[in-house]
């Protein structure tokens, strides 16, 4: 009488199982990928022009100062300085266009947290560090990208860096994820 072989040892179980790594290994590395992509914007906004002339990131992100989100500028900001500066661009007609139609430019967020992580600038803004320190060298990019490596571990590392004395709260949980 042969051998039942034990049940990992069936070809469909293996079969399967070698498929199920292959879907959550597709979908993890894809998920990280997109995440890593600049998203197509409404308006090709160059920031490395707008920092170059001295333009502070908090005059169109005011938000920081306050709370949470940063926000993102609407039509009035943009409109305020763009109906005096009468340069031509096809961005500029673009943004024309919102103007006449009072419609919001409906700009797609860059440095997105997942929902289970709570964010807030105002501390960090407080304590010091420069939108740059994240966000990246934006007088060197033309639309914002996303910034490679922003994790867990990599706030962790910032939080045990600049302020090892206040690193059992920093590192708490509950600090981030509540």
């Amino acid at each position: 009488m042969k051998e039942k072989k034990p049940w990992w040892k069936q070809p469909g179980i293996q079969i399967s199982a070698v498929l199920i790594v292959l879907i959550v290994g597709g979908g993890i590395i894809t998920g990280i990928f997109l995440s890593q992509v600049p998203p197509d914007q409404p308006i090709q906004f160059p920031h490395d022009r707008h920092v170059g002339m001295g333009a502070s990131c908090l005059y169109c992100h005011p938000g920081a100062t306050l709370g949470p989100t940063a926000g993102l500028p609407g039509i009035e900001k943009c409109w305020g300085c763009h109906q005096q500066v009468q340069k031509k661009s096809p961005e500029l007609d673009i943004l024309v266009s919102y103007v006449e139609r009072n419609e919001a430019v409906p700009w797609v967020p860059v440095a997105i947290q997942p929902d289970f992580v709570h964010f807030n600038h105002k501390p960090h803004l407080n304590s010091g560090l420069e939108c740059a320190d994240c966000h990246g060298d934006l007088s060197k990019m033309t639309v914002a990208e996303p910034q490679k490596g922003q994790n867990m571990g990599w706030c962790l590392s910032c939080h045990k860096e600049t302020a090892p004395e206040q690193w059992t709260k920093l590192s708490d949980c509950a600090t981030c994820h509540y």
